[in-house]
């Protein structure tokens, strides 16, 4: 079987299967996996050539195809299915009614294409697939607004744009581009990096100020220097699988989350304008390297970030929202309750010294962090919160962002797999069975060696 198929999609590849943007038909086609459509099917008899038989239906209906896979199903026991990526264009309608009506097994992820209840929004399954959506920004790094500190300076807008560039030409598996930071943009990052530290012994949470030497150790945090992405990257890799990625603007709330899932975060390289040190009106690397690297390096908080990411894999676009609301008021403007204290955990704080004063000394609104009523919380960007959300720990915040990912309509699981960095979608008892079956083995190998110590 597996030589049939290998042989059949080598014939395919050179007469069907098109990688370029320009299909043999002449059809301008996308090779941007977030623009395409997955069709998992598993047809009903096994016999010679009935890939073949399936892959006419896409060509009859001019559908490209991007990529072709078999694997062992993992919904039918000793069967295979096919995994076909389908390029926008053509009559894929078409193509879904005749596959499904001679498949035992069927499935769509798709992005575009509307199906009723069949289809869910496109998702990555690989994390080379980030690589899709990295440069699907809202607004390049140049792109400023008029009351930008940074609108009318020619000098910086130009820095923004060369930042933007670096991160627009990467790709997933190449080290993290390293730049030369200049002595005013250091001395911006250290007149910060000051002031915060002022604050962090008695403001910042726990965790984050255990993490914060380490980094200061491991990966030449300093008042004179300017982190580099890769070492940071590299540190938090080693702690908590964690790695971050260069990011040319903002992304949507869908893509950004859906990096969390993978244990990535979409990172910028450039900093604020010089004119005002202690604000900014969007994230740059005073944020990303003093709010959200060290709790990164946190295993509950690690956990925590990764279970909102896993929420918003195929969930419908009301309930992403939501989830980059409850994103919002945890990962940016989280307080966590220590010692009968409250502290800061969000990075929208630990990077900002004034929001961080007046959060923790008297002058603000703190309600507990319940998913399904802080989800619902309107929120500024641009100016101080009017509300924020304190859990009892990360681990409070944790379990109970689970109970609210539970009630996200989706009529599938998902499992992120740290062998293959890969999400793996649930939905055959088959499946849960073998996972449970393996979760069950693990906890008696721990039990064994718990009976040793």
């Amino acid at each position: 079987m597996e030589t049939q198929i290998s042989a059949m999609y080598s014939l395919k590849k050179d007469i069907f299967v098109n990688d370029s943007k320009e299909s043999l038909t002449g059809r301008k086609y996308s090779n941007n996996s977030s623009e395409s459509t997955y069709v998992i099917f598993s047809p009903y008899v096994e016999e010679v050539g009935v890939l073949g038989k399936f892959l006419k239906i896409f060509e009859t209906h001019k559908v490209n195809l991007l990529h072709i896979e078999s694997r062992a199903s993992s919904k039918i026991s000793n069967r295979y299915e096919f995994v076909v990526e389908c390029s926008p264009g053509g009559d894929l309608g078409s193509v879904i009614a005749e596959v499904r009506e001679s498949s035992e097994y069927f499935n769509i992820i798709s992005k575009n294409y509307v199906d009723n209840q069949d289809t869910v929004p496109w998702f990555p399954r690989r994390i080379r697939d980030l690589d899709n959506f990295a440069n699907q920004i809202l607004s390049y790094g140049d792109e400023l607004d008029a009351d930008h500190p940074g609108f009318t300076d020619a000098v910086y807008r130009k820095r923004r744009k060369y930042f933007a560039d670096i991160a627009y030409n990467y790709k997933h598996g190449q080290p993290l581009p390293r730049v030369e930071y200049t002595p005013e943009e250091i001395d911006t990052w250290r007149t910060i990096y000051r002031n915060l530290m002022t604050l962090y012994p008695t403001h910042a949470c726990k965790e984050h100020n255990y993490v914060l030497p380490l980094l200061v150790q491991n990966c030449g945090y300093s008042e004179d220097n300017i982190p580099q992405l890769e070492d940071v990257s590299s540190f938090l890799k080693d702690c908590t699988g964690f790695t971050l990625r260069p990011v040319a603007g903002l992304l949507s709330s869908r893509d950004f989350l859906a990096g969390l899932a993978f244990r990535v975060f979409h990172s910028t390289q450039y900093i604020r304008h010089p004119s005002k040190p202690l604000y900014t009106p969007e994230p740059d690397v005073c944020h990303e390297l003093l709010g959200h690297a060290p709790l990164f390096a946190d295993l509950n908080f690690a956990q925590f970030s990764q279970e909102i990411g896993l929420a918003s894999l195929g969930a419908p676009d009301e309930h992403v929202e939501k989830l980059a609301t409850l994103y919002w008021f945890t990962v940016e403007y989280g307080l966590c309750r220590e010692d009968g204290k409250s502290k800061a955990y969000g990075a929208g704080l630990l990077s900002s010294f004034g929001e961080l004063k007046y959060c923790l000394e008297g002058k603000s609104e703190v309600r507990p962090f319940e998913p399904f009523k802080t989800c619902l919380q309107k929120y500024p960007i641009t100016e101080y919160q009017p509300v924020y959300f304190e859990a009892e720990s990360f681990e409070d915040a944790k379990e109970k962002m689970i109970k609210y990912a539970q009630t996200i309509p989706r009529a599938f699981g998902v499992r992120y797999n740290p062998y293959t960095q890969s999400i793996e979608v649930l939905d055959s008892k088959l499946q849960v069975e073998n996972l449970i079956r393996d979760l069950n083995q693990e906890t008696q190998r721990m039990l064994d060696v718990f009976k040793k110590l």
